[in-house]
Order: C-alpha cells, then structure tokens, then sequence
C-alpha cells in the first residue's frame, strides 16, 4: 500500500475529534545553565507559533518536569507562559534517581490550584519519566546511560501519580511514559506498557551506528524503529516525543551533521510521515546545552526564520514506501483514550546493541546532601535520545534528603566520539548532590 493510501485510511478512522499535536521538546535551564522564567518560555512558544514557512501549527510542548529549575516545588514558569501562548503541554514527571515523584505532584497541584481549569484545558497528556527503562538496560548500563529506574518501581510512580489526581482534571488526562524504541519489546517492560495509555518513543536515526546511518538511509532507519515500537505497543497509541538530525557537530558513523541533512531529515521523516499525521515533538527549537557538540536547533536564538525551509511542498507522498503506522490519540479519560492505526507492513522486533558509550553530563562537584532526579544518557545504535533532562535538588531540609534546588533540562547529553564518552554517573561513582548536579546540566 503506498504511503497516500496508509493516511487516508488512518485519517479516516481518526474522526473529527481527534488531534495530531505538533510541538517541540523544552527543559527547564538555558544554555549558560541559568534557569529558564516565564519570559524564556513565552519566547520559545511564540517562536515555535510563527516559524516562517512551518508545515503546520506548531502549538504544543513537551515539557521534562512540573519542577521550576533551582526551587523546591515551584510550578514551572513553562505553565503560564503556556497559558499566555494558548500553548498545549505533554506534561513531564522526572522519576530518575530519586524513590518518590511527591515534589512532581506538589508542583503540580500547587499550578492547578493557582490556574484551574486555565492549564488542566491545555494539558493533553502526561509523561511519567524519560528513558528510565533505557538507563536501566543492559546497553544503557553499558553506555553508562547513568541512573535509570526498574520496571516495578516506575509502575509504581505511574499509579503515584494516577492516585494523586483521581477524581480531577487531571485525572482524566492519558498517562504515558517515553523511552527508546527497543525497550519495548522487552518482556521485563511489560509491566509499564500495561500500566499506561499511550507510548512517547525518542528515536534518532543519527546514531544508528553500525547499521548504515547516512541521511541518504535516515528514513529507513526510523520507520524500522517506529514499526517495532507499533508492533510491541499492544494497540496503544504511539506518539513521538524525540527526533531529529543535527545541524552541527562531529560525524557520528555514516550520520553527517549540516544544515542540508537537517534540512533533508525534516522533509524525509516528518513531512513525510509524521507532521499532522501523528502527535510529534521535534527536537528542538532550540539548543540548551552547552557541552554537547551535537546541536540540533532548527532556528537560531529563536528567529522566526529558521535555519532551513521547513515547508512540506514537492515530497512525494505517493512514493513507495514503507511507512509508519498512523497512531493518533484523543485526549479523553486515562485508560479509555482512542487510537487508530493503519500500517502497510509488519515488524519484527529486535533488540539493539549498541556500540558506544554516552555520559551524563560534566562531572561537577556539589557540596550538601541531594537527591537527584536525573542524569544524562547518550543514543547509540537507536538506543538512548538526543535529549535528557532531569529534575535534580540540592540542599537540606526535606525527609528525602533534598532540599532547595530542583531542575530539570532537555537536550543532548554532552558527547564526541564513542571512545571518549566515558563520564556517566553509571561509571562516576559520584556522590548524590554531584549527581543532583549531572541531572540539572545533562541536557
């Protein structure tokens, strides 16, 4: 079946209600590091909204945390720069490196009490952790991903969660988690699929190493992934909350970073598969981290006119391809969403093995007791994003040891070439409040 006929059939069984989001993926600091205000964010929305030459409307964000960066429990100013904007959240629950999400769920209930209905009306679903199961994995261990979470306790953070809001807006909100596509189809991860409404997957055919990642194979590469991910969903909606090709930076295998390749991926990948066909959250708008040659910003200090025409015009949609499924998600009552998915071709799931290392941010020290919730971890091989964020504090006074300081980041987790990525907190052995600090910059 030719890709044209894969979305109209899909298209169809979507019905009026239903919406594809588009957005991009937004942390909680800077690239100097400082933390991100109202100001920040009303900034990257507004830009996102009139991007010359965009395919559609780039309306929704994904955010990392419900933390506002360096603070105990504060609502991220992300929420009324949202509001402001009319700007759309997937929101994001960081669970990495800490026994409890109760400051993710004070922050907030303390939004929702201050802004009603005027943000729980914007929220279109909720993400409890990002790439924890990779972090946790044979190849994330052995990338020194850094610190992930085991299956049962993120299930358990889900149902925190799920408890914490029943019976409110909120409540009523899909719950999903992000991670890499090959964790899956993993049998250990079952638990978590069973456990949410819908999937976010990060796949970046960037870091295919070993299995021809040129541009020229980009598209290829992220369908095989995005089918495997369908194929292992158990008929849950599937949305992708990372992709991208970076603009600059060294090579990566056969991956080459330019502008044109950027440019190319866009037009490959999401014009012709993902934009307003399927919820999809590009990485990024902008970069935020200072550390990570890799960069992947489609525009430059947030100019209205991007690096590349971003137009969808001349791809051929009726070319013959194998293409995505169409999974789209209403936003309806968690655990009763509607999905619909139309696919040409069949997956056959594989675990990656991946053959390089990633690091989780600089190696900084941190004097105090912290307990961090995050840390970096670098892609390879398809395992692992582009991005990573964190919501990590420091200080004293709370019973988990955390006190004043929590942030959280989204972006590239610093990397150069396979032999020289070895400072993961995986293989660090730091202290906590150190690696409060790697979550807060591992973007």
């Amino acid at each position: 079946m030719k890709v044209s006929a894969t979305l109209a059939a899909g298209a169809l069984a979507l019905g009026v209600e239903a919406k594809n989001y588009l957005g991009f993926n937004s942390g909680a600091t800077l690239a100097n590091r400082a933390a991100k205000f109202k100001s920040d964010f009303q900034a990257e929305f507004e830009t996102a909204q009139n991007l010359k030459t965009a395919p559609g409307d780039f309306s929704a964000v994904r955010l990392y945390t419900n933390i506002q960066a360096y603070s105990e429990d504060d609502p991220i100013e992300a929420f009324e720069a949202a509001i402001d904007t009319k700007t759309e959240i997937l929101l994001g629950v960081w669970t990495s490196g800490t026994d409890n999400i109760d400051k993710e769920i004070s922050a907030l209930k303390k939004a929702v009490d201050k802004y009603g209905s005027k943000l729980t009306d914007l929220v279109i679903g909720v993400s409890v952790g990002s790439e924890d199961l990779y972090r946790n994995s044979v190849t994330g261990v052995k990338n020194k991903g850094g610190v992930g979470v085991q299956p049962d306790v993120l299930v358990d953070f889900i149902n925190d969660f799920k408890k914490a809001f029943k019976g409110t807006p909120i409540g009523k909100i899909p719950v999903g988690h992000v991670d890499t596509w090959d964790v899956w189809g993993n049998a250990t991860n079952k638990a978590v699929l069973d456990a949410i409404d819908f999937i976010g997957v990060d796949e970046y055919p960037y870091y295919e190493n070993d299995k021809g990642n040129s541009i020229d194979n980009a598209a290829k590469l992220f369908n095989k992934a995005y089918e495997a991910t369908i194929a292992a969903s158990n008929g849950k909606p599937v949305w992708v909350t990372e992709t991208g090709w970076p603009y600059k930076g060294p090579d990566w295998d056969e991956a080459v970073p330019s502008v044109k390749n950027a440019q190319k991926y866009w037009r490959d990948v999401g014009c012709k598969y993902l934009f307003n066909k399927t919820p999809t959250f590009w990485y990024t708008l902008r970069d935020s981290n200072p550390d990570n040659k890799m960069k992947f910003a489609i525009t430059d200090n947030l100019s209205t006119t991007p690096l590349f025409d971003l137009s969808c015009d001349k791809v051929d949609d009726d070319e013959e391809t194998t293409s995505p499924a169409v999974h789209s998600k209403t936003k309806t009552e968690s655990g009763a969403s509607t999905a619909t998915h139309a696919s040409n071709s069949t997956a056959t799931f594989t675990t990656s093995t991946a053959s390089a290392t990633s690091g989780s941010g600089d190696d900084e020290e941190a004097t105090g007791t912290a307990t961090a919730t995050g840390s970096g971890s670098k892609p390879t091989s398809g395992s692992g994003s582009g991005s990573e964020s964190g919501s990590g504090s420091e200080g004293s006074g709370s019973s988990s040891g955390s006190g004043s300081g929590s942030s959280s980041e989204s972006g590239s987790a610093p990397a150069e070439t396979p032999s020289t990525i070895t400072n993961g907190a995986a293989s660090l052995g730091v202290s906590t409040a150190a690696l409060a600090f790697l979550a807060l910059f591992a973007l």
